[in-house]
């Protein structure tokens, strides 16, 4: 029997329920609206999908409204209905949700989708329990409202798509820049804003900006700022991929003239598979230059290796910082580093054109040995470009790192902080521990919840993190106690004093430890910094 108390719990349900949706839109923009890997996260944890906090007041409230005769049953399940879906503090959050035209049509729908079932049983005259018992369901089943909301506009967003694409083809089409693009498993954002700096010297270069580097978020980057500006001569487009596929798909958007490949290894391995398909979507980016385009390799990789031996296109550089001068010669590199020196000042070293024998001294602030790499790329491009290279050396004195990639700095405390907080990969750890390890007058403390996403190889790759820790920090600090668990087993395979290793929840609490423990003089390594999925 319905009375006058009886909407009240279907309201409450309702609203927690789209508060729910709210909060789950987050999670479902990380894993960028992909339904599978969306859904995979949320069941990972069975608190994530169902709170048993929230569950079991839900269904106390159900019950108690049931077994209930009088007037006030439908206010007893509106309370507790309340109690159920109060939602909880969020804690810090690293990435808030982003309102972009196409959450809000997902979440408008799911909004709709929510209210059917508690609006039908209501209007079909369905008692306060039963409302409140498909009001829970409802609530439960918010997140995949989402995933369903997102299926049924599809069509409508194919179409949005489609005309987004035009719009960004037509710009380019009348602006008519070079184009250079640049992909690999780690140092393509790195790699755009130091040759993007460098080419700036001689030419109007527009990059795609932070990590722009889907098919969309490239595409967006076109209409917003390069329509109606014939000034661009360059454009820099990054391009990244988590399956096969994806480069194609940005190439037909943005075919290149240049392609710069700067790193396959097993970043993102969970999506791929394998290396060998890892190397298979990269190749991408070469496979669609036409004929009289120059496609740019890091020798010193093995699967890059293999990509410039396929002999496409006839204009292939390659650049090492491996290789001594004589081998360089044999193996008919095109730009070598030697004599690489590394200090708290930053990198050094001497640049040359193996055919011509031209060198540069290249003294720059940036640190961690594999920008030597990257600076080897954007050198043999800006030379293909005609830009002097004694130029080029100048410009690179004065080249930042990119934001969250191994940034120095000291506090107002005197305390220096090396943030590389952006990603973390097996290769870029090594620079780092080792940018760590130079801090030779006080404590040396690693902050970290390892490195993710790289498959069969991740507890393997995080021993090996811990083992390097253990050489090169005083103080180590693992974030989260599952995930981080392998580097632990790696600094115990060590004589490191386990009494220095502290495991937290949160980065906030490995803070605090900081801001505790270190004075001046000391230095501090923030190592990654995973996203609110995890």
């Amino acid at each position: 029997m319905q009375n006058d108390w009886t909407p009240l719990v279907g309201l409450i349900w309702l609203a927690g329920a789209w508060l729910r949706l709210r909060r789950q839109a987050r999670f479902y923009q990380i894993e960028e609206y992909m339904s599978r890997r969306y859904l995979r996260w949320l069941l990972a944890a069975r608190s994530r999908w169902l709170p048993p906090r929230q569950v079991a007041i839900g269904l106390l409230g159900v019950a108690l409204a049931a077994s209930a005769d009088h007037p006030y049953d439908s206010l007893a399940g509106g309370l507790f209905a309340l109690l159920a879906v109060y939602p909880k503090p969020q804690g810090k959050i690293k990435k808030p949700l982003v309102m972009t035209a196409r959450v809000k049509r997902i979440l408008a729908v799911a909004h709709i989708v929510c209210a059917l079932p508690i609006v039908g049983v209501w209007a079909a005259g369905a008692p306060s329990p039963a409302i409140g018992g498909v009001g829970l369901a409802v609530w439960l089943l918010a997140p995949g409202w989402l995933a369903m909301s997102n299926w049924l506009l599809t069509p409508l967003d194919a179409i949005a798509k489609r005309r987004f694409l035009r719009q960004a083809a037509v710009v380019l089409a009348q602006t008519q820049p070079k184009i250079i693009g640049i992909t690999g498993s780690y140092g393509k954002t790195t790699t755009k804003s130091f040759l993007r700096d460098i080419l700036s010297l001689r030419y109007q270069v527009y990059a795609t900006p932070k990590s722009y580097n889907t098919l969309m978020g490239v595409s967006l980057a076109i209409n917003r700022d390069l329509a109606d500006d014939y000034r661009t001569e360059i454009f820099i487009s990054e391009m990244g991929a988590y399956v096969p596929g994806e480069i194609a798909r940005i190439c037909q958007l943005t075919p290149p003239d240049i392609a710069i490949i700067t790193e396959v290894g097993p970043q993102h391995l969970e999506r791929f598979g394998s290396l060998e398909t890892v190397q298979k979507a990269k190749y991408e980016l070469v496979a669609n230059l036409p004929p009289d385009g120059v496609a740019v390799f890091n020798w010193d990789n093995a699967y890059i290796r293999a990509m410039h031996e396929r002999g496409y296109p006839a204009t292939r550089l390659t650049v090492s910082r491996e290789l001594s001068l004589a081998e360089a010669r044999a193996q008919g590199v095109t730009w070598l580093a030697q004599d690489i020196r590394e200090s708290l000042d930053g990198l050094s070293f001497c640049a040359i054109d193996v055919a011509s024998g031209e060198t540069a001294q290249i003294a720059t602030r940036l640190h961690g040995d594999h920008n030597v790499t990257n600076l080897l790329l954007c050198i043999a491009v800006a030379r293909r470009e005609a830009i002097p290279l004694r130029d080029i050396a100048r410009r690179v004195r004065s080249l930042q790192p990119a934001e969250n990639r191994l940034v120095r700095e000291t506090t107002a405390a005197g305390i220096t902080i090396i943030n590389d907080a952006y990603s973390a990969n097996p290769k870029g750890v090594i620079s780092a521990l080792k940018l760590l390890g130079m801090h030779r007058e006080g404590a040396r403390l690693l902050i970290t919840p390892g490195m993710v996403e790289l498959g069969a190889l991740q507890e393997g790759e995080n021993r090996k993190l811990g083992m390097l820790a253990a050489e090169y920090a005083t103080d180590i600090i693992l974030v989260g106690e599952s995930q981080t668990a392998p580097i632990l087993r790696g600094i115990e395979a060590t004589a490191f004093d386990r009494a220095h290793v502290h495991v937290v929840d949160s980065l906030e609490q490995s803070i605090a430890w900081y801001q505790r423990h270190l004075r001046a003089g000391d230095a501090v390594l923030f190592l990654n910094d995973l996203p609110d999925t995890y």
